[in-house]
């Protein structure tokens, strides 16, 4: 029989005629849904009736369905490109607005490895390149960071080559306290100053439930401690306590220490490694028995930080004398290492201090001569820090992400082995890939293989170029027949080009191409450092540099900002003056421009008066 008039399905529409604009895709695809759903309802009905249905009936009941389902998918010509055209404008506005705004495979939003150009952003590049190279991660402790193991490797290699050298000028190593009694720092007026604002301090020993039964935790008022501890900034007062419990004659002299350790100075402002709460250090003291040796020990510090930094990290530098208003507090001469960063800002990249007998006077630290007389002693102090890796990021790193010089890589040589696992081809590259190893590492190359067979080799060799590995070697089927593999370099003048690399020379050639690199990687990045060197005798020339810079509120790489060498006439309060006009200060007195100046030859570039230095002015970290 007939469908029931309940069960009938709704009469097909009509036709739209020719050039009549269709439906908003919205309504029509509302329309259509209603109508496919209805045809399927009257099919179910049918269905379900069929099985009452005689053998001849069946045909019927289908003649009797088709119009309707036809009906359900019949569009007009008019609406489907009318709907198809809006629907792609809309796709293609969407996506011109995630270009615009960020959004998609190469922007921050689309992209966790994404990393900012540095002429857009540098600031936010420099968070960019230590973040998609697992340097470091941020920590639940404001200003505090989690150094992850690559950044750490990096901070050993360069830790160990550092001990070194300490050693072996006379230093020996030790260990003091974190905490130090309040009493302690306020030994020292200038060194109380100076650490007062930035300082930690311990004041109880216990906690306990805020109330019976809670988790929370509070300071329990009956643990407060007699005396607030603390948390070392720096060690001067707790190490020349110390000192004057074990030096009592000239046969003590000279002593020399150093210290591995954390301090915390409590930052407003932190950026990993430039500047946090907490990092790690090392710190020298020594005292002597005359001025000259423990003033001949801080400049021969400073000596091995330049040599250790130039050469390990190949970050041309700039050593010279602090003015007294930039000195460490306590200090008689403040000794520093200054480098110029790729935007053309100053960082402080080590210090040396010549500290008088400030310190043995404040904990009385006396010894006999040999005549007999009592005398106090000279101090030195000299450090530097997980700054430099900061240093090391923003001198050689480039919009692909880091790039380490290969002295201090962890790994210098990464080896992706090419090709389908399981296979016969897979067996002998493998071989071939231990054998390689073995052979650069017996020439004292660092190599890591990268056998990972759940990644495709596209994504390793992304992961090693922004982690900074100088070379990258590829080692597939067809390689292994030519008897050589693919090499990659991330710098020098080898960068940019896979090469064929003979496997029968690589272990003589890859240690060659490593020197040459690092050598590369320094000339590039002191010629950038001359390049952003200007001489001036003008207050107004340097001024009106760092005014346009502001002016244009550039956040990238300005064309013109840098180190600013200036005849200077020392004065603290024209200094406070400049830094409050235009933010630059006084980096140092450079060693090499002073050598031959003579004091009043040229007039101050500020003041007009005499000059008594030549002095580098620039923005710093």
């Amino acid at each position: 029989p007939p469908p029931s008039p309940s069960r009938s399905l709704p009469p097909p529409p009509l036709p739209a005629a020719p050039g009549t604009p269709g439906p908003e895709p919205e309504a029509f695809l509302r329309k259509m849904r209603r109508t496919v759903v209805a045809a399927m309802l009257a099919a179910c009905a049918v269905t379900r009736g069929a099985a009452l249905l005689r053998p001849r009936a069946l045909p019927a009941a289908r003649r009797s369905l088709r119009p309707s389902l036809r009906s359900a998918v019949r569009l007009s010509a008019t609406e489907a490109n009318q709907g198809q055209q809006k629907q792609k404008k809309q796709q293609k506005g969407q996506k011109q607005q995630q270009k615009g705004k960020g959004g998609g495979k190469n922007t921050k939003e689309g992209n966790a490895n994404y990393i900012t150009p540095r002429d857009e952003d540098y600031a936010l590049w420099y968070q960019d390149v230590i973040a998609a190279a697992d340097m470091v991660d941020a920590s639940p402790v404001k200003g505090c960071m989690v150094i992850r193991p690559w950044g750490m490797s990096i901070w050993d290699r360069l830790k160990q080559t550092l001990d070194g050298r300490i050693l072996d000028s006379g230093a020996q190593n030790a260990y003091f306290p974190l905490f130090i009694p309040s009493s302690f720092l306020s030994k020292e007026a200038e060194h109380v100053e100076g650490f007062a604002m930035e300082s930690a301090v311990v004041t109880h020993y216990r906690l306990k439930a805020e109330e019976p039964g809670s988790t929370k935790m509070v300071p329990d008022p009956d643990a407060e401690l007699e005396e607030p501890l603390i948390v070392r900034p720096t060690s001067e007062t707790m190490i020349w306590h110390m000192f004057g419990q074990w030096i009592s004659s000239h046969r003590d002299l000279p002593l020399k220490l150093n210290q591995w350790a954390n301090v915390v100075r409590w930052e407003m402002r932190t950026r990993p490694f430039l500047r946090s709460a907490e990092f790690l250090w090392q710190e020298g003291h020594t005292a002597h028995a005359t001025a000259e040796e423990a003033d001949a020990t801080a400049r021969e510090m400073l000596e091995v930080y330049a040599d250790v930094v130039e050469n390990l990290l190949a970050v041309p530098l700039t050593p010279g004398a602090k003015s007294p208003s930039e000195r460490f507090a306590g200090a008689v001469e403040t000794y520093t290492i200054e480098a110029l960063m790729q935007n053309g800002w100053a960082l402080q990249s080590g210090t040396s201090h010549f500290l008088g007998q400030n310190f043995a006077k404040a904990f009385d630290v006396q010894f006999q001569n040999k005549e007999g007389k009592r005398e106090m002693v000279w101090a030195t102090s000299w450090g530097v820090s997980t700054r430099l890796i900061g240093a090391l990021v923003m001198t050689h790193a480039d919009d692909k992400g880091l790039v380490l010089p290969p002295k201090v890589a962890p790994t210098q040589v990464v080896i992706v082995p090419v090709g389908k696992p399981g296979t016969e081809d897979a067996a002998a590259v493998t071989a071939a890939v231990d054998k390689l190893k073995a052979e650069l590492q017996a020439e004292g190359v660092r190599v890591h293989v990268d056998d990972r067979d759940w990644l495709r080799p596209g994504p390793k060799f992304f992961e090693w170029e922004r982690k900074g590995v100088p070379l990258r070697l590829e080692l597939g089927p067809r390689d292994l027949a030519s008897g050589s593999a693919l090499m990659s370099a991330r710098a020098g003048k080898l960068a940019g080009e896979k090469q064929p690399q003979s496997l029968e020379t690589a272990a003589a050639d890859v240690p060659r191409i490593l020197e040459e690199m690092q050598t590369e990687l320094f000339e590039m990045a002191k010629a950038r450092s001359e390049a952003r060197t200007y001489e001036t005798d003008s207050y107004e020339e340097m001024k009106a540099v760092f005014d346009a810079i502001d002016a244009s509120e550039e956040s990238g790489i300005p064309e013109k900002q840098g180190f600013f060498l200036v005849p200077w006439k020392c004065d603290a309060a024209n200094e406070k003056a400049i830094k409050e006009d235009c933010r630059a200060t006084v980096r140092c007195y450079p060693f090499d421009a002073n050598e031959g100046f003579v004091p009043g030859s040229k007039k101050c570039f500020y003041s007009g008066e005499d000059a008594t230095h030549m002095a580098i002015f620039s923005r710093a970290y």
